[in-house]
């Protein structure tokens, strides 16, 4: 007696592969949308070899996830100064400027009680400034030879540490013009120059890491409505530069502070 035959089994499991293939289209169109957002193109055309790449050959999860990976971490902030291996903190360029500061503070203790120089760190650097009656002549960018001692300490400093050193003249707002100088802005330069060739040819620190600025009457730190404030302002101030700051000029921090 024939046997009776059965009917085929039907699968209703079918649709699992079109749903497969759905979510894979899916996932491909959202990364080719990520990539597209990307500023850097190069990336992009990595990402979107990468899904061709992928679907191709079927191993789409691991190719694109790493990719993404990688510039989803070219986005995270840089470390931070704790979190930096040893290694990298220790080959920074900035000197010890808190230090410098003691330093200085100490050796010229007789210079800033008797009003002649000032030292204060501030967020561009660590600042020495000079006052004019003690270090030039009125009017003029010739150094005293009274200075002397004064600038040996501060030179000392300065050679200890790899900071640039910018010099910055200042002047009061009463207008100057004589047969050396037409305005308050030649003056300020010159003192800054004057300032450079001494550091250079006595004290010989590198041209390299010296820069000069002249701001005349720009960046009182005092009124210039007093006699005393105008001394106050006719100045050079050396900035041991804090690298952080470094773009930071004399403007800018007054309007900061």
């Amino acid at each position: 007696m024939p046997r009776k035959k059965h009917a085929a089994h039907e699968n209703h499991e079918r649709w699992l592969v079109s749903y497969a293939d759905f979510i894979t289209l899916l996932f491909a169109f959202f990364v080719v949308m990520f990539a597209s957002s990307q500023a850097d193109k190069n990336k992009a055309k990595q990402v979107s070899e990468a899904v061709r790449e992928a679907l191709e050959t079927g191993k789409f999860g691991g190719a694109v996830s790493g990719l993404l990976g990688r510039s989803l971490n070219s986005k995270r902030p840089p470390a931070k100064a704790d979190e930096q291996p040893a290694t990298q903190r220790a080959s920074g360029g900035a000197g010890d400027l808190a230090g410098s500061l003691a330093t200085l503070t100490a050796a010229l203790q007789p210079e800033i009680q008797s009003g002649k120089v000032k030292v204060e760190l501030q967020a561009r650097g660590l600042v020495i400034s000079l006052r004019e009656a003690a270090f030039f002549p009125s009017g003029d960018d010739s150094l005293l030879p009274s200075a002397d001692p004064s600038l040996d300490k501060i030179a000392a400093a300065i050679e200890k540490l790899p900071n640039s050193v910018r010099l910055e003249g200042h002047t009061d707002s009463i207008p100057i013009h004589n047969a050396r100088f037409q305005s308050n802005w030649q003056l300020s330069a010159a003192r800054g120059i004057a300032m450079l060739d001494l550091f250079v040819d006595r004290y010989k620190i590198s041209p390299q890491r010296l820069c000069i600025a002249g701001y005349a009457d720009t960046v009182p730190v005092e009124s210039n409505d007093s006699a005393e404030g105008r001394a106050h302002n006719r100045r050079v101030d050396i900035v041991i530069v804090n690298p952080e700051g470094a773009g930071a000029d004399a403007r800018f921090a007054q309007r900061k502070t």
